[in-house]
């Protein structure tokens, strides 16, 4: 069967309202933005976001925010979104917050097929409420460890810069943060790219994302380089 779908709206038709998703990238760096754009006109609603941030009020996550579509976010980072806070606020919003480590060795376990890890971020605070905690004796000293579980996600949306027909990836700098942990993590991940080339193409050393992991991908359109934060100097 051809993994490759002529654009998002054809990746995602099955999409469910109430689905888990992971979104890959970092801040407003590789982030799937061909796949949230076709979301929002899906109009899909009770979802539930995994991301290292929420986005912007006007990009990103922040798309799916201001129509409502989110009824869950776990993230590590959500402090640029005026809307994820009057939300959260006004308690429309369930969110659950994650040390940034955390968050990926999740994503990682999920891709790995283990269930559960322990760890001692969050150990003692809001974070370690409901959970397992254990000690472990390393080097004659006990320290007490949180369980975490390892994340269920339905699918996982990814962007990278090149991909073939196969399914690898290829990420371009900041880019490869969350994305290759997400892309081995979801029960079907969906991938899109910026240049969709022929298999034997990429560089095999290159390929940071085998297609092993990647069930549909598909070229994207019109990608806006935005930077989040910009700082100028007055020379």
């Amino acid at each position: 069967m051809s993994k490759v779908y002529a654009s998002a709206a054809t990746a995602l038709t099955d999409v469910p309202n109430g689905a888990t998703l992971m979104l890959g990238g970092f801040g407003l760096c590789g982030i799937p933005e061909n796949c949230i754009a076709a979301l929002v006109q899906m109009g899909v609603s009770g979802l539930t976001c995994i991301s290292n941030n929420a986005g912007v009020d006007d990009f990103g996550i922040g798309l799916l925010l201001r129509q409502r579509q989110v009824k869950k976010m776990i993230s590590s980072y959500v402090g640029e979104n005026a809307e994820f806070e009057r939300q959260l606020l006004s308690g429309e919003l369930d969110v659950e917050l994650i040390p940034q480590g955390t968050l990926a060795t999740r994503c990682m376990m999920a891709g790995y097929g283990i269930p559960a890890f322990f760890t001692p971020a969050g150990v003692g605070t809001e974070v370690a409420e409901g959970k397992e905690t254990r000690n472990f004796v390393s080097n004659g000293v006990s320290k007490a460890y949180l369980m975490e579980l390892a994340f269920e996600a339905d699918f996982a949306l990814v962007k990278a810069w090149k991909g073939d027909a196969a399914g690898n990836l290829v990420y371009r700098a900041t880019a490869r943060n969350f994305n290759p942990l997400m892309a081995m993590a979801g029960k079907i991940t969906i991938a899109e790219v910026e240049e969709l080339v022929p298999v034997g193409a990429l560089d095999a050393n290159e390929i940071h994302t085998p297609g092993i992991y990647v069930h549909r991908i598909f070229e994207g359109k019109a990608y806006e380089k935005r930077i989040e934060q910009r700082t100028t100097s007055k020379v």
